[in-house]
């Protein structure tokens, strides 16, 4: 695991951290004062061209001093619900990482081209290093990033901010409260039909764009062997190459037509392998060709789509460059990712205060990972080193100036692209289209993998159990039960029990004549119940939709995307 980390594990009324796209420790304090900015004088504006987002972009970077550039392609975190105004603790936070109190601050001093924006979650598989949150609720994140794009815009290059969050949906989500959620991409998967998909990310990309986010890291690319992967699971749409190619250029096409950048996740493939990145250096055992056959073909779809972003992953490619984490590696992130998939958007790393990429200073790192193709680094354990390391680099030519104008120009054509259009209004968040669009897919996604085919599954009245900690899906489920026309009481009724991510054999229920897995259907092997049903979620939508075919108002024409030992991918759906 991790080492310790300092944890400011923040009250609702406290302020709070913008953390890894991914994951990422809290960084130690540097040692010493914090690093000054190299440069004592005053940034002065650089005019742009109109017209062409790329001629535009190649403009402006001509213009730039090389903090600007160095500047452009880091990524932080900073401490504080808002821009300009955080009480002392979020101030104390902001010292440490950059020697200033708030996050305006931040971006000034360091010319930032992105932050990066997370929420801390129990029941996320990024938790452990994802301590703290600095999501309340809608209305806070667009004031938020207004005020961070107020101060991006005093800066030389005069572009916006990349402002990311991890918006997978399923277990990992960012932004809950207030938001249409979608189902998992397993979910999603399940339904089988990707222009339910791609409506479901319009109605997420509208609505991420209205809080001002401009890049969501999603959708997960990654194809699951055999054995799954505990940290991707259900965040992955399961583990047919093919399949998975058709969800994430859907996925693609319906956040980038909402002016939202996706970004795959995570190159060149993470569903092969049982590590963990965030703890250690996974590998992939797999063969150029088995790569290439079914870890590829999905990322290929979503550049083919147009996805804006690809990220890395700290991943030992045994097959290509054993040893050396794929972040770091040229032969994967330019003669593959580039050269092979040519790909010309924007590649951003991993975070790089996980386990894999910390194996070296941070300021060496960013210069490795920039050598490596990778244009944005984010999440540095320690940002002045990182900054510093840019421009010895440049300096002592370790970075070729040319590999770092070619990044930024990249980050810069990709902000021009979308810095024109307008900003949605909060007032379409949970909209009756948005809530249409999802569940129609949520309703195309309930499976059965053991059990009736129609009308209702259970007889006379019900009671919904739950695995320790899930009261919420429970109470929801029952609610959505009721509306339905099924009776529901306390106890005595037929059991309805929910499972989901983290359980194991022993939060399974002998008594429950309907077993539903919330997550990755896996668990769902070792069910007893009679009827076995997946929803692979525990969105309010995801349960409306199980509770109409429990009801028997609704067919179940999902089909599980992985295999499930013992059981069919669906006992109804063709």
């Amino acid at each position: 695991m991790t080492p310790v980390r300092k944890v400011f594990r923040i009250a609702s009324a406290l302020p709070v951290v913008l953390l890894a796209a991914a994951c990422g420790d809290d960084p130690a304090p540097p040692a010493g004062a914090p690093s000054p900015s190299p440069s004592a004088t005053a940034p002065s504006p650089v005019q742009a061209p109109a017209g062409d987002p790329a001629a535009r972009a190649a403009a402006v970077v001509a213009g730039l001093a090389d903090e600007d550039l160095a500047g452009q392609v880091l990524m932080p975190y900073a401490y504080g619900n808002s821009a300009t105004a955080v009480d002392k603790v979020s101030a104390a936070g902001n010292q440490r990482i950059g020697g200033v109190d708030t996050p305006a601050e931040l971006v000034a001093k360091f010319r930032l081209g992105g932050l990066i924006l997370v929420s801390f979650t129990a029941g996320d598989p990024t938790a452990d290093t994802n301590p703290a949150t600095n999501v309340e609720n809608p209305q806070q994140v667009r004031a938020f990033t207004a005020g961070l794009q107020g101060a991006a815009g005093k800066l030389p290059a005069q572009a916006p901010l990349l402002i990311g969050t991890d918006q997978e949906y399923g277990v990992v989500t960012r932004v809950r409260d207030g938001v249409t959620m979608l189902p998992s991409a397993m979910g999603l998967a399940a339904a089988r039909q990707p222009r339910l998909t791609e409506a479901a990310w319009r109605a997420a990309g509208t609505e991420l764009a209205a809080m001002g986010i401009t890049v969501d890291f999603a959708p997960v690319a990654d194809t699951l062997g055999a054995q799954g992967s505990s940290v991707i699971g259900s965040r992955s749409y399961g583990d047919d190459p093919k399949a998975n190619a058709a969800q994430v250029a859907a996925a693609v096409r319906g956040l980038q037509g909402a002016g939202v950048a996706a970004a795959l996740k995570h190159f060149p493939g993470h569903g092969h392998t049982t590590g963990d990145s965030h703890d250690e250096l996974p590998v992939v055992a797999q063969s150029r060709a088995a790569l290439q056959r079914q870890d590829w073909p999905p990322f290929a779809a979503g550049i083919d789509a147009g996805a804006g972003v690809v990220m890395s992953g700290h991943l030992d490619l045994t097959a290509i460059d054993p040893g050396v984490p794929a972040t770091f590696s040229h032969k994967i992130m330019t003669d593959v990712l580039r050269d092979q998939l040519k790909f010309t958007g924007v590649a951003v790393t991993d975070a790089m205060n996980m386990a894999p990429a910390k194996k070296w200073p941070a300021g060496e790192a960013a210069v490795r990972a920039l050598n490596a193709g990778n244009d944005v680094l984010l999440m540095p354990p320690d940002l002045a080193a990182a900054r510093d390391g840019i421009l010895a680099g440049l300096k002592d030519g370790s970075l070729p100036r040319p590999r770092l104008v070619e990044a930024v120009t990249r980050i810069l054509t990709l902000k021009f692209r979308t810095a024109g259009q307008p900003q949605p209004e909060l007032s379409v968040l949970g909209s009756a289209e948005h809530q249409r669009a999802v569940l129609a897919a949520d309703a195309a996604s309930i499976t059965v993998l053991r059990g009736r085919c129609s009308g209702p599954l259970v007889t006379g009245p019900v009671t919904v159990t739950a695995s320790g900690g899930r009261e919420l899906a429970r109470s929801t489920l029952v609610a959505a039960l009721q509306e339905a026309g099924v009776q529901v009481q306390p106890s005595g009724g037929t059991v309805v029990h929910l499972v989901g991510y983290g359980d194991r054999r022993a939060d399974l229920s002998n008594d429950a004549a309907i077993t539903v897995g919330m997550d990755a259907p896996y668990l769902l092997s070792a069910a007893r119940s009679p009827t076995v049903v997946a929803t692979y979620s525990s969105s309010k939508l995801s349960l409306t939709a199980l509770a109409a075919v429990i009801a028997g108002r609704a067919k179940a024409p999902g089909r599980s995307p992985v295999a499930v030992s013992g059981l069919p991918r669906s006992a109804c759906a063709d």
